[in-house]
């Protein structure tokens, strides 16, 4: 059975390098939840800042991953579903911040709403991120 860190990189026209098989390992591993590039440096302590930066970026640009915002600024990445590629991105869910342990994750469920534009205006991107309390901290 081939590791499918290899088909998707293959499968993305990337080159397949330990880092890359490495980070993508994480995000199936953390399928629910997005990560941030600070949370990646520290499960993979072989791994510098650069190539995990150049790595995000090369998932993000070939629909493998999409960026969420945080509101401390910091962006998390979260593995894309599917209908996702180069240059497209159709991440149109919901995403949801717990403010009790902080996780991020998608809610593939939940939509966003479509956003009337005021004449005049053409969005290009909508984002939704919804703040409370995750299952998991409810218990």
């Amino acid at each position: 059975m081939q590791d499918p860190t290899i088909d998707i990189l293959k499968r993305n026209n990337l080159s397949v390098t330990e880092g890359r098989r490495n980070i993508l390992q994480l995000f199936l591993n953390h399928n629910a939840s997005a990560l941030r590039h600070s949370d990646i440096e520290s499960s993979l302590h072989g791994l510098d800042r650069v190539t995990i930066y150049r790595t995000l970026q090369a998932f993000t640009e070939k629909g493998i991953i999409h960026s969420i915002p945080g509101s401390d600024g910091a962006a998390r990445y979260a593995l894309c579903k599917g209908g996702c590629e180069q240059g497209h991105h159709h991440d149109d869910h919901v995403h949801f911040v717990c403010v009790r342990c902080g996780s991020t994750q998608c809610l593939d469920d939940v939509h966003v709403p479509y956003v009337r534009m005021p004449e005049g205006f053409e969005a290009t991107k909508v984002e939704m991120v919804v703040s409370g309390i995750c299952s998991k901290c409810r218990k």
